[in-house]
């Protein structure tokens, strides 16, 4: 091999060798045919498990080293001159966080006005959810600094990589503390328990620099002049003047979209999916996976992406969450919302995903009405409803054994779960819609088919999970990324329906601030 000219080659190696450094190196030099002395970086690292014995499946750059150095993004931001400009960003989630990096890269100064409460002091409120089923309305797994992901799992996989650069957003993650394997790892994730910390290091990144950061600060309206926006209200009747506002709010939140409704703002609806969190044990899922009654050394906890498609709508897994908890990631009193973590680990015994159904305006009498928020309002009714079915339950869970769901009978007793304010058996078959119901049955029989032992009456179904994203979508211009009747407002992430999970949002997030730096210098 010319080694002035690096080139990649792909390795396959028994999971009991991908910690033997010297075997890989080995294994390296026999593929690529080089001296053993030239230097390797690897590039992937993803595991097949499609046949009897899993492998991982290494991707390998091989050559000089001067062509191998690291290329990690590294953080040249300077302290924002007092004539800065000013950028207002409303929500302190991965689209807010990432964009007002990315903004004071560019010299321009975010202010990021976060309704809930810093990443610490959520955890009391979360404890409190659980010890005393106390929803916080604006501190919960939804509200507050560092949005839903927080402490829900910090999955980074992402699909989106023709939106901007994946590699400066894992590079961030590792520069504020992250494990570096989540550069080379083909799904990272990071765990709710170490992503706290990194979101806190963010935050103390951007006020180093000079950006300005307000929690408890709930916007409300917004300063509009001559179709023009000129900042935002809060709630406590402050107002913020900026020369550019980002709407980063996540996909909770329904009053923002009543706001903008009552403004007359051009909204539109957008289709979304709903349906329940599934549990598996853990040990069986790892032994469908890897086909084996023992996982095998050095393999992770098995995790499953399960697509397929019912009487013309798409039904898939979301949120697989391997050794995990079922989560309840209610924004508001009343309202039963079901989510999944992991911790780092991934070591808890049960797995859990979301299985949901494509929900569209026709499904749901929204086709024709001009209403844009009528599919946000059906998502709320059913939330209403699955919280009433549990009478004085508080928060428990709704459940039902896979094997029951499908033979539409009440399961007589529910196998434990890791939801932890507890669940109760009932008839969820009932309880969701039919048409996501009988679509859910006919899947559950497809999936076993591609993975045979998925169908069981270990597996519950646990009710409901419906914020898979936004049931709204707040246009935007394709050049300049404003809103279309709104100049100055820029919708963005997860919230605006122009992203779906924390990588997305985190690109859609610095794509808005590279637009407004040109717009603005």
């Amino acid at each position: 091999m010319d080694k002035t000219n690096p080139k990649i080659i792909e390795i396959k190696l028994r999971p009991e060798k991908i910690h033997d450094h010297e075997h890989i190196g080995n294994l390296v030099s026999k593929t690529a045919g080089i001296d053993e002395k030239t230097p390797f970086k690897i590039l992937r690292r993803s595991i097949d498990s499609r046949r009897k014995n899993p492998v991982y499946i290494l991707r390998v750059l091989v050559g000089e080293e001067n062509n191998l150095q690291d290329n990690s993004f590294e953080n040249h931001l300077k302290p924002l001159p007092a004539s800065a400009k000013k950028v207002i960003i409303v929500g302190a989630g991965p689209a807010g966080y990432f964009g007002a990096l990315e903004l004071i890269e560019h010299g321009l100064k975010p202010v990021i006005l976060e309704r809930g409460k810093d990443v610490n002091s959520r955890r009391k409120d979360i404890a409190a959810l659980y010890r005393q089923s106390v929803v916080g309305p604006d501190s919960n797994y939804c509200y507050g600094e560092g949005g839903a992901g927080t402490f829900s799992d910090g999955k980074l996989y992402t699909r989106s990589t023709k939106r901007g650069d994946v590699n400066k957003v894992l590079h961030l993650f590792v520069d504020h503390g992250a494990d570096p394997d989540i550069l080379v790892d083909a799904h990272p994730h990071i765990g709710s328990n170490k992503l706290p910390g990194i979101i806190s290091r963010m935050r103390q990144t951007i006020l180093n620099c000079g950006g300005d950061i307000f929690f408890n600060s709930k916007v409300v309206d917004l300063i509009i002049k001559d179709q023009k926006c000129l900042g935002v209200i809060t709630e406590n009747e402050i107002e913020w003047l900026a020369d550019a506002i980002i709407l980063a709010t996540g996909h909770s939140a329904g009053d923002i979209f009543e706001m903008l409704y009552r403004k007359n703002l051009f909204l539109e609806l957008k289709p979304f999916a709903m349906g329940v969190r599934v549990e598996h044990p853990q040990g069986l899922i790892d032994q469908i996976q890897y086909h084996s009654k023992k996982r095998p050394q050095n393999l992770p906890p098995a995790s499953y992406r399960l697509t397929g498609q019912v009487d013309d709508r798409g039904v898939f897994s979301f949120c697989m969450c391997p050794g995990g908890y079922v989560i309840p990631a209610s924004t508001l009193s009343g309202e039963l919302v079901l989510n999944g973590m992991s911790m780092s680990s991934r070591s808890a015994p049960m797995a859990n995903a979301g299985v949901v159904v494509e929900v569209r305006p026709e499904d749901i009498g929204c086709a024709y009405t001009k209403d844009p928020l009528c599919m946000l309002r059906y998502r709320s009714a059913l939330e209403k409803k699955v919280f009433e079915a549990s009478g004085s339950r508080s928060l428990s869970a709704p459940a039902q054994r896979m094997t029951d769901f499908f033979a539409e009978r009440l399961s007589k007793t529910i196998p434990k779960s890791s939801y932890i304010p507890g669940t109760f058996s009932y008839p969820v078959h009932k309880l969701l819609p039919d048409f996501i119901s009988h679509r859910l049955k006919k899947a559950f029989k497809i999936f076993d088919k591609k993975m045979k032992g998925y169908f069981t009456r270990e597996a519950i179904l646990l009710a409901v999970e419906s914020r898979t994203s936004s049931p709204i979508k707040i246009p935007r211009d394709s050049k300049t990324l404003m809103h279309p009747e709104l100049k100055n407002l820029f919708p963005c992430g997860e919230g605006a329906g122009h992203a779906g999970g924390i990588v997305s949002a985190a690109l859609d997030g610095q794509r808005i601030a590279k637009v407004i730096s040109g717009l603005l210098q």
